[in-house]
């Protein structure tokens, strides 16, 4: 008999009560160290994320009992923290946003409980790949439309409808992971067919380039009418590394690399919005004061509060991060960097580090490649988005209008995001199921059986 995996739901709840303890003392420490109390409002508050974790918790225990046991509680945990950094935050400028991203926690685990209970099997969205796609284009074209398309932040990456905002891309990339693992799995052979060797390396043949010209095309286009650098480098990085996993050839990550160096060469020269990104990554000290628009101040401030945090923090309500811009939502891990330090923010990349590593064994052990491309897929997301904004904060590579996973203040990716982990959850539920054992079979009836069909031929 094979290995089989165990429920472990009982490790899951524990984990859950560890991740609420996180999200709930932090929202008592943020009161003590800003106000000198606990807020009067924790009991509401911790019931309400327990009720909704405990929901969450057992609906995976009904419906998807083999699923990983370590991704609701590494998520809770992420969300919990995020909203007490906003909570503070909040109370420093007299701001809301985190009663809204509470309500926005609550719609996305409401999703994530109807994905779970609709989507009994991840192998049906594979009949989705090409409407997937179709709808990801549109989705993606919307914020574009007259009217309805809205500019925040030089981004025009949203769309208003009645008194909501959305932002359609944190859609498109679940539906373009689907879209993607659906078409790689129907032409990974081809695709992974040799063209010429160049030192060492077997180059993909020229007339299999069309699917990554076409992504690169897009995130072109995302570059040059979106103003979205982020998104943009999402989606090209998205696809070549499912293209990578798919056909296992090196020679796919070299033609990329060259395709995004070319692209971003051609739109630092060609486009003022770029070549502002990259002067201030490179000149931050120099743009410090420069006009709207085209100063580094964000990205300075930024690194004076993870210089002021060392390596323990200042804690809560002893530091200053709301002298950053956006600090609830693009600069959320300088905020953390100032309070809790270069050890809160190794702790946070820590939690990513085991949400990628869970998804990414998910992928591993899926007895389907459908399975296994869309595992990969949506860790990609949450490896490639946790890179690209602490890159960007930490100055390692130029700035992006990408949010943090979980903690930054944004209904759309959290939403989002809750998703992602719903459709992970059913992928491993599938994979870690015992095989159904095959019924025993009578030998002699077998051998009379046979006897019979060959004296019937003859």
């Amino acid at each position: 008999m094979g290995f089989v995996h165990r429920r472990r739901r009982g490790a899951e709840l524990f984990l859950l009560v560890l991740a609420l303890a996180v999200g709930v003392g932090g929202y008592a420490a943020v009161g003590l160290g800003v106000e000198g109390e606990v807020p009067p409002d924790i009991i509401g508050y911790g019931g309400w994320l327990a009720a909704l974790m405990v929901g969450a918790h057992v609906v995976v225990r009904l419906v998807a009992p083999y699923a990983d046991p370590v991704l609701l509680p590494v998520v809770a945990a992420l969300n919990g923290l995020g909203l007490a950094v906003i909570h503070r935050l909040d109370l420093a400028d007299g701001a809301s946003f985190a009663r809204q991203q509470l309500t926005w926690m609550t719609v996305g685990v409401i999703l994530f409980v109807g994905t779970l209970l609709i989507l009994r099997d991840h192998r049906i969205l594979a009949r989705f790949t090409y409407t997937a796609g179709l709808l990801a284009i549109v989705l993606l074209l919307l914020p574009l439309v007259p009217g309805l398309g809205l500019i925040i932040n030089g981004a025009r990456i949203w769309i208003s409808v009645g008194p909501f905002s959305f932002q359609p891309g944190e859609v498109a990339k679940v539906l373009l992971v689907i879209a993607f693992a659906g078409y790689l799995v129907q032409h990974r052979d081809a695709l992974a067919l040799a063209g010429r060797r160049v030192l060492f390396v077997d180059l993909p043949r020229g007339r299999d380039l069309g699917p990554i010209v076409a992504m690169w095309l897009i995130s072109l286009g995302i570059l040059v009418f979106q103003k979205d650098l982020g998104s943009s480098l999402l989606f090209f990085g998205l696809f070549l590394l499912m293209l990578y996993v798919a056909t296992e050839r090196p020679g796919w990550i070299i033609v990329g690399a060259l395709m995004f160096l070319g692209g971003a060469t051609m739109a630092y020269r060609l486009f003022g919005h770029v070549r502002v990104r990259v002067d201030t990554w490179l000149h931050p000290f120099e743009y410090y004061n420069g006009p709207a628009g085209e100063n580094s101040y964000q990205l300075v401030e930024g690194l004076f509060g993870f210089a002021y945090g060392g390596l323990i923090g200042r804690g809560f309500g002893d530091g200053d991060p709301t002298r950053v811009p956006y600090a609830e939502s693009d600069f959320i891990m300088a905020a953390i960097g100032e309070e809790l330090g270069l050890t809160g923010v190794i702790a946070v990349l820590l939690l990513y580090g085991v949400l990628v590593e869970r998804a990414l064994r998910t992928a591993l052990i899926s007895r389907d490649g459908f399975g296994k491309l869309m595992a990969t897929g949506l860790a990609a997301i949450f490896a490639l988005q946790i890179f690209v904004v602490v890159g960007g904060v930490t100055r390692l590579i130029p700035l992006t209008g990408l949010t943090t996973s979980f903690l930054s203040y944004g209904g759309s990716s959290l939403v989002a995001s809750w998703v992602i982990v719903a459709l992970l959850l059913r992928i491993s539920d599938q994979a870690r199921r015992p095989v159904p054992e095959l019924e025993p079979v009578d030998e002699d009836a077998a051998a009379a059986e046979s006897t019979q069909v060959i004296k019937v031929a003859r």
